[in-house]
């Protein structure tokens, strides 16, 4: 989808993990996000948008809580039953808007929202499943916008009150934005200082291929090299999403790299 397609599409706004959660592998939700929801919302006409797409704002939680608000669908992943999710989960029934719910199969049902709707997936992400669950929660997202207005897929809805509504022409003022700019501001500072090697990379990941600082490249089952050109071992993943690579070890044992971690300083494919 180019770039002018996209301005031209509804948005769906996804709640669901952002971080790691225990249970689950690391990036487990940035993979379900890359390979499971954007198909699913792109295939049903929507342009997808997660939390972390919302950086470019001054103030995160502002950009989020107007997504939520705004955005002519949203769908919402409560898998590991995560507190942020249902917080925003409740926002989003408390102004009456339509949302797609799902979970993934290991996740209990809960309780406060068991008797909505939702689509469950395969937490596996097998690319058998993947493209069976691809096709459900598309269908899902479409059914939810050929509802009726007012149909019961909200708590709020079921409890028979009135949803609030977001007042015509309700703007921040200059000095609150001020603020906010400010808060921003100072939290990127705050950030910068305390873990200034997280604003390096050492690698960046592209077409299954991963690109060295020294501009080598290394596709799967690559031998990689440390700066002082001892073997480490053998590519075995790429997780572009979470801009992390697998080496397995000679010995056998897999040792995950951060682009933003040091110790992926001088990796190659060159041993010299």
């Amino acid at each position: 989808m180019s770039k002018e397609e996209e301005k031209n599409k509804p948005t769906c706004f996804v709640v669901m993990p952002i971080s790691d959660v225990h249970g689950y592998d690391s990036g487990h939700f940035g993979r379900v996000y890359e390979h499971l929801l954007r198909p699913a919302i792109i295939d049903a006409g929507y342009t997808p948008i997660r939390a972390d797409d919302t950086t470019k704002t001054d103030y995160i939680v502002v950009g989020i809580i107007q997504q939520i608000v705004q955005a002519e669908m949203v769908v919402c992943d409560f898998s590991a039953k995560n507190p942020n999710v249902m917080y925003e989960l409740g926002i989003r029934h408390a102004f009456g808007k339509p949302v797609t719910l799902i979970k993934d199969r290991k996740t209990d049902k809960v309780f406060d929202i068991q008797g909505l709707r939702y689509t469950e997936y395969d937490e596996s992400l097998r690319i058998d499943s993947v493209q069976k669950d691809v096709s459900k929660i598309s269908s899902s997202i479409k059914e939810t916008a050929a509802s009726k207005v007012g149909s019961i897929n909200s708590v709020v809805q079921l409890a028979g009150i009135k949803a609030a509504e977001v007042p015509a022409g309700q703007t921040v003022s200059a000095d609150t934005q001020l603020l906010l700019s400010a808060i921003a501001t100072l939290e990127r500072r705050i950030e910068s200082q305390e873990s200034p090697q997280k604003q390096q990379r050492f690698f960046s990941t592209a077409n299954d291929k991963t690109i060295f600082s020294d501009g080598t490249e290394a596709s799967l089952g690559a031998d990689v090299f440390d700066g002082n050109a001892n073997l480490i071992g053998t590519l075995i993943d790429i997780h572009p999403a979470d801009e992390k690579i697998f080496i397995q070890q000679p010995n056998g044992k897999v040792i995950p790299y951060s682009a933003y971690s040091i110790k992926a300083r001088g990796l190659s494919t060159i041993p010299f």
